[in-house]
């Protein structure tokens, strides 16, 4: 008997459809980690599989739409991240995990790390060409950074010896796997440096999983190599393997033996040079021996018995004698008429002969002065009679001669007006040949 009156009945169906409801409502999305086991890839492409722990498992499914994406193949007991949708397989009532993605637990921290690092490092600029140094174009000195008992290193020294076997080659040992080798990669880069011997660096080894190789992703071995001052050539794995140190290095090479060829000359093409230069050379000095006994035999043609040469020089110091002493004899008779010349010039500029010129025009100009002066004075002495008379009549004396007084106040000035009088005033009048002293009265208008 039922202990709940009216309770509510659900069928398998609708309840096993609520179920489905609840847990996709509740969690839309969950990251669960676990090993794989009873792996099943039907024809359909979709894959069914459980995802378990040491405690509990859980049913899985991935669809091909999800599955056909991804850069691993999973196998039975692979450790993997998925992300999934909790659902619930209502045909069996099973609950279940719809897979949406998956990664290789391993391998896809490490992933994570290495995109993290890398944009890090490339938001600072340590992947900036401007950056990059330029590798020598003939190293007189390589270092290697590797294994001195791994595969790339045997790789670097063929390419190297089948190239120029004459580059001298440091190798600086360093473990390029596991915990210790990138602080013993940093090392061998900083002896490297501190030896000042090498001006090339190969740094690198073979392949493998991205495990294998992180050791080349330590953040201090990249930035080491990025200040490095010596070109880096990174070559760490293969063709399709990218590190770190390849993104901060100088150059980076595909494989070891890539970077080998790199940072070497090729002896054939150094040889041909220098085969072809030994021609040109010896086709220059050929022509330049050609050259000069030409010139020797032109020289021995023109050279003559000494005899003849000291007859030449003796014809030639008379000829330029005869020619020294006519013009000796021509420059002292120019020199003679020059001189005369001069005493010439002289006589007529001398001091007797300018006086004797300046007593007779002394002597025309007193005759002149002689005759002309007695008229002139005669003539001046007439004017000026004619000025005094003249002068006379303009004078105030004369005026006064004629009968006029001026009237002058006490202080000398005259009076013009008897406006500017006052009684009792004295006042001088002054008359042609004497003065009087008169009193204002009285004044009339």
């Amino acid at each position: 008997m039922m202990d709940t009156p009216n309770p509510t009945i659900f069928s398998v169906s609708e309840f096993t459809r609520n179920v489905k409801s609840v847990l996709e409502y509740n969690f839309p999305a969950v990251w669960v980690s676990g090993e794989i086991s009873n792996l099943a890839r039907p024809r359909s492409g979709h894959w069914y599989f459980t995802l378990k722990d040491d405690q509990s498992q859980v049913r899985c499914a991935m669809f091909r739409h999800n599955n056909q994406h991804l850069r691993f193949s999973p196998q039975e007991g692979s450790q993997v991240l998925v992300k999934a949708r909790v659902s619930l397989y209502e045909a069996r009532g099973d609950f279940q995990l719809i897979i949406e993605s998956m990664e290789d637990a391993g391998a896809g921290a490490l992933q994570r790390a290495f995109e993290q690092l890398k944009q890090k490092l490339q938001a600072e600029g340590l992947f900036d060409e401007a950056h990059k140094q330029a590798l020598p174009e003939y190293p007189r000195c390589a270092g290697i950074l590797t294994s001195p008992t791994g595969a790339a290193l045997h790789d670097i020294l063929q390419v190297l010896k089948r190239r120029f076997p004459a580059l001298p080659v440091i190798i600086y040992p360093a473990q390029v796997q596991g915990d210790e080798a990138p602080a013993q990669l940093l090392k061998a880069l900083q002896q490297a440096q501190q030896d000042k011997r090498c001006d090339v660096l190969i740094i690198g080894r073979g392949g493998g999983s991205i495990e294998d190789l992180w050791a080349f992703n330590n953040e201090q071995l990249a930035r080491a190599v990025f200040n490095c001052p010596i070109p880096v050539v990174s070559s760490v794995g293969h063709e399709v393997d990218f590190t770190i140190c390849d993104f901060v290095a100088d150059v980076r090479a595909p494989t070891p033996s890539a970077a080998a060829e790199l940072i070497s000359p090729d002896q054939q093409e150094w040889l041909g040079s220098l085969q072809a230069l030994e021609t040109q050379l010896s086709n220059q000095i050929k022509r330049h021996l050609t050259s000069l006994q030409q010139q020797l035999d032109w020289l021995g043609k023109r050279l003559k018995h000494p005899g003849r040469y000291l007859d030449d020089i003796a014809l030639r110091i008379d000829d330029i004698s005869a020619r020294m002493e006519s013009r000796i004899i021509s420059r002292l008779q120019s020199r003679r008429e020059q001189l005369q010349t001069l005493e010439a010039h002289l006589q007529q500029h001398s001091p007797v002969h300018r006086l004797n010129q300046q007593q007779t025009r002394l002597n025309y100009l007193q005759q002149r002065l002689q005759h002309s002066l007695p008229p002139r004075l005669e003539q001046q002495q007439q004017k000026l009679s004619s000025l005094a008379r003249e002068l006379d009549a303009y004078s105030p004396l004369a005026t006064l001669g004629r009968g006029y007084s001026l009237i002058k106040d006490q202080d000398g000035k005259l009076v013009q007006s008897a406006a500017t009088l006052k009684p009792g005033q004295t006042l001088t009048i002054q008359f042609a040949h004497d003065q009087a002293l008169v009193n204002v009265k009285k004044m009339k208008t």
